[in-house]
């Protein structure tokens, strides 16, 4: 990209209070350091959104974009330009217009001239091009679901076995050549960023090794491997996080950070020693998927507006609840992204850091230096705090100050294993928190849990039997309800993609009287409910009601039996 965009993009960052003079002057010192444009840097650091460069560069310089996620994309666009040509450029085809014989390509960078050139000299002189802007984690995302997301995982196997050079995984990654079982490790961390696997198991038995990926909460076998690949993969996943690789007696956590589908990814790693091997598990850390706004949350109106006006109160303890992985710190981080800005000071202690927030101050719990939870907070207390963030409430000395500085006048938010948002409350009590004490500080809970969505491509609709009217509540048989089918979309699973079940336990002085006198969970429960207050059973139901995902899937996360009434 020429240096005329630059020029006038920096200075429409800084006219509109999107970055400081302090800000462009860090990014120009890096740039100074590499090749790499002004805006992706601006990125990287975290001081600019690619959403706000694309907008303004678009504005600007008078260019068109895209949203490539609402864009109807023509095939026979994608049949002019192969595979290896959009990936090495970082482009994609999307309209092709025979009368005019002229193609519109989505390009991260439109300035490349190299890039429109090679196009030029693919296609020929009497297709003109008409480049348009998108963001490239979009593009590249988009390339791989209209051309196949393919790394040849098999042919690296097979070069492995027979030494014959498989040229098509090395396509996409660049032209030089690199050792076959580095290719391999490198694929298969590609392919499950690329699926929306959230963790990857490498998991070695008597005879071979079984690799993993868990998509939307469920565990899905990938691959089988003989057990002779588990040494050298052990040692480049060991290599790759900087831990021991003459170790292999103990556990030992590790992380990385690895640049893929246009964005950083980070992994965080364990290794466990089995009676087979070591086995090794690498969560996958997506910022862009794992934190949302507010509103990507899916709330309902009055929820929503039941969170805002929680996290509007400015001292106190909200507190999140369900059992691990049940999307708890992802909803957290949304909040923290909310309120994240100059003029606050967010402090975080966790165990460990999962997502990087740029302002926010963040801190591991490291037990061998006695740095737990408890001794974290007294430490956090003397660095000026606005808000706070603790892990895990998990016994009385964390809970006690978690509570001690919500009283001096701070905003704390935590997490705590319960089965349900009034759940909490006893929990607390038996931490050995005091009923007054609880009441007036306590501003609310959020009680969650993730269920699978439906397919869109393939959801079958039926009839419920009395049964499921039943526990649905429903008293027309005129109801339709939707069950997984199986489809490529969904690479036969009939689900794709996760959502929360929440329900909100706002606290208002009716119940803060009724904690402090030490009232029974059913009579806050009933007192809550004649309040508005909807449970997870009812907004699981409401989700099933309006086809977004199955009563199978509901009950698999909260119990609907209660309301056979047997």
């Amino acid at each position: 990209m020429n240096s005329k965009p630059h020029i006038r993009l920096s200075e429409t960052l800084i006219s509109q209070g999107v970055i400081s003079s302090d800000q462009l002057k860090i990014a120009q010192t890096e740039q100074k350091k590499s090749n790499i444009p002004l805006e992706k840097i601006l990125i990287n650091l975290g001081f600019v959104s690619e959403t706000k460069i694309r907008d303004l560069l678009s504005k600007t310089l008078g260019l068109s974009y895209v949203d490539l996620s609402k864009l109807e994309i023509n095939h026979e666009a994608v049949k002019l330009i192969p595979k290896e040509l959009a990936y090495r450029y970082t482009i994609l085809p999307i309209r092709f217009d025979k009368a005019a014989n002229q193609i519109t390509v989505a390009m991260a960078d439109v300035f490349n001239v190299l890039a429109i050139d090679q196009l030029t000299a693919f296609l020929g002189e009497n297709i003109s091009i008409d480049p348009v802007m998108a963001g490239e984690s979009d593009i590249i995302n988009t390339i791989d679901e209209w051309y196949g997301f393919n790394l040849s995982i098999d042919g690296i196997l097979h070069e492995i076995e027979t030494g014959e050079i498989d040229y098509k995984s090395l396509s996409v990654t660049g032209d030089e050549y690199s050792q076959p079982l580095i290719r391999l490790v490198d694929a298969l961390l590609s392919d499950a960023v690329k699926r929306g696997a959230s963790d990857i198991h490498f998991e070695p038995e008597k005879g071979f090794l079984r690799i993993r990926y868990r998509i939307d909460g469920v565990l899905q076998q990938i691959s089988s491997l003989h057990k002779d690949y588990w040494s050298p993969i052990s040692v480049r996943l060991k290599v790759m996080t900087e831990l021991n690789i003459a170790e292999n007696r103990i556990s030992q956590d590790g992380r990385m950070s690895l640049q893929l589908a246009g964005r950083t990814i980070d992994f965080r790693v364990s290794v466990q020693p089995t009676v087979y091997g070591e086995n090794i598990v690498l969560r996958i850390l997506d910022s862009k998927r794992g934190i949302m706004t507010l509103e990507q949350l899916g709330l309902v109106k009055d929820n929503l507006l039941k969170l805002k006006l929680m996290i509007a109160r400015p001292e106190g303890v909200i507190l999140l609840t369900g059992p691990t992985g049940s999307g708890k710190t992802t909803t957290l981080y949304s909040i923290l992204k909310h309120l994240n800005d100059e003029t606050i000071n967010i402090m975080t202690l966790e165990d460990p850091v999962e997502y990087v927030l740029g302002l926010v101050r963040q801190t591991a719990v490291n037990e061998a230096v006695k740095l737990d939870f408890a001794n974290g907070i007294r430490s956090m207390m003397r660095q000026d705090p606005d808000i706070i963030l603790v892990g895990e409430i998990r016994d009385h000395d964390t809970a006690e100050m978690a509570f001690r500085a919500s009283m001096t006048g701070h905003q704390v938010y935590s997490t705590l294993h319960t089965n349900s948002a009034v759940g909490a409350i006893p929990r607390l009590l038996d931490v050995g928190i005091l009923p007054d004490i609880l009441a007036e500080n306590i501003i609310g809970i959020i009680g969650q849990r993730l269920v699978r969505k439906l397919c869109l491509a393939c959801k079958q609709s039926y009839s419920p039997t009395d049964t499921h009217l039943q526990l649905l509540e429903l008293t027309t048989e005129n109801a339709t309800i939707y069950r997984p089918h199986k489809c490529e979309a969904c690479e036969q699973r009939g689900y794709k993609g996760r959502l929360a079940l929440m329900e909100l336990l706002r606290i208002n002085e009716s119940l803060q009287d009724l904690i402090a006198s030490h009232s029974t969970t059913h009579n806050i429960r009933k007192h809550a409910k004649s309040q508005g207050f909807n449970t997870l059973v009812q907004d699981g139901i409401r989700r099933i009601l309006e086809g977004t995902t199955s009563l199978e899937e509901v009950s698999r996360v909260v119990d609907l039996t209660g309301r056979l009434g047997l």
